[in-house]
């Protein structure tokens, strides 16, 4: 099957300084991104999408390897099999780097057709940067050379988010609502273990999972939430999915507070308006208002786009490639991946570790609480007026948590 492609060619050669070592210096590195353009996420997908074309943009104009990136769009329509129909696509075309972030199953599909694609294939190897598919099994059981995850996983995210929780004695029921597939299997799993360990006289009141990206009414699911008596939401839900289900909340006039993983984008921020104003949280590797090179990308993004730049590990993906190729002085995938394990650099997040044993980022993570934009937090989300505010900070040995991954690297 062949995709519709739509090849965004970044032409703005890159400047550096004289004595710099290039990799290929005005090489053309294609890189396809494979993720939905079509279906109840395809708003997702396509902010995504114009992410990575804005970042190849802006490291064409400068990265260390002097290198020129090329985004390749395909659509995977969030299935697995999609992905895979992607995969030879890109493969035929010579591409030699993927991107995606976009759903679990889809990940962990890349992961085993990459595999076989590099084993069948030597000499036309293919890297797979996981920008966003947190499913834990990704760098444990199901580990790859092959593979590196920018985003923080499952397992990291929630060991930050209830060390959080268990200083929050205003939480004593827990509600637990999650996407039927890997990640929402995992959050489940993760949250109740955790509270387990760190708030045991917590009770854990439901826990239901629903079909991925099919829901258009959560009516029933909030009803059941407030039958149970929960004051407290805990949800991996993303897109269409927690945009709906916190607009079924309000409607419903749920009052629990909910803490999440993507709260900050997709529609949600719209859903949850002001009538949620302090009670919404999130769990991630960053957040609107913090600044720096952070904050220079968003606000960028948003003049240029009128969009919201909400998945900096486009930026530190991207960059992390670029300083790989010039360490490597190659942009041959087996190479660059050798210099990718164990790179240390410094992102828009602070300073990070790409984990040689695992392939997982380590880096900081951030809790931000829904709030009104104040003089400190400008940040306008989606123009409701409202934006994330931090309230804590977690550096990158707190939600570190141990891998079973055993690592094979090729002779």
């Amino acid at each position: 099957m062949r995709f519709p492609v739509r090849a965004v060619s970044m032409m703005v050669a890159a400047s550096l300084s004289a004595g710099a070592a290039f990799a290929q210096k005005g090489e053309t590195v294609k890189v396809a991104w494979i993720d939905p353009l079509s279906g109840l996420m395809a708003s997702v997908g396509q902010n995504q999408l114009k992410s990575y074309q804005f970042v190849a943009e802006k490291l064409n104009a400068s990265n260390p390897a002097g290198v020129k990136l090329e985004i390749i769009s395909m659509d995977n329509k969030l299935s697995p099999a999609e992905t895979l129909n992607a995969l030879k696509s890109a493969a035929d075309q010579g591409v030699r780097y993927v991107v995606q972030g976009l759903g679990s199953g889809a990940a962990t599909a890349l992961i085993d057709g990459i595999n076989k694609h590099n084993q069948r294939n030597p000499g036309k190897e293919i890297v797979f940067l996981n920008y966003a598919a947190v499913d834990p099994d990704l760098t444990n059981s199901k580990c790859s050379f092959w593979h590196f995850r920018l985003d923080a996983d499952t397992s990291m995210k929630m060991e930050a988010m209830t060390t959080f929780i268990k200083d929050q004695k205003d939480v004593k029921k827990v509600y637990l609502i999650n996407q039927n597939y890997a990640h929402g299997h995992q959050v489940s799993k993760f949250a109740k273990e955790n509270l387990k360990r760190k708030r045991p006289d917590i009770q854990v009141v439901g826990d239901d999972l629903h079909p991925l990206a099919q829901v258009r009414d959560f009516a029933p699911y909030v009803a059941k939430i407030k039958a149970s008596g929960a004051d407290t939401v805990i949800t991996g839900n993303w897109g269409s999915d927690l945009a709906l289900l916190v607009k079924a909340a309000n409607e419903a006039g749920l009052t629990a507070k909910f803490y999440t993983y993507y709260a900050n984008f997709g529609g949600t921020p719209t859903a949850l308006g002001k009538t949620a104003n302090g009670r919404v949280y999130q769990i991630g590797y960053g957040h609107y208002n913090l600044g720096g090179l952070n904050g220079q990308l968003v606000a960028e993004f948003k003049k240029r786009f009128n969009d919201d730049y909400y998945s900096a590990a486009t930026y530190s993906g991207l960059q992390m490639l670029t300083i790989a190729m010039a360490k490597a002085k190659s942009t041959d995938p087996v190479k660059v991946a050798y210099a990718m394990e164990g790179l240390k650099f410094k992102t828009f997040n602070g300073d990070v570790e790409m984990r040689k044993t695992d392939h997982q980022l380590q880096q900081p993570l951030f809790m931000a609480r829904w709030a009104p934009v104040d003089a400190k937090n400008t940040y306008n989300v989606e123009g409701t007026g409202m934006t994330f505010v931090p309230v804590k900070q977690f550096d990158a040995y707190v939600s570190s948590t141990p891998t079973s991954c055993q690592m094979k690297r090729p002779s």
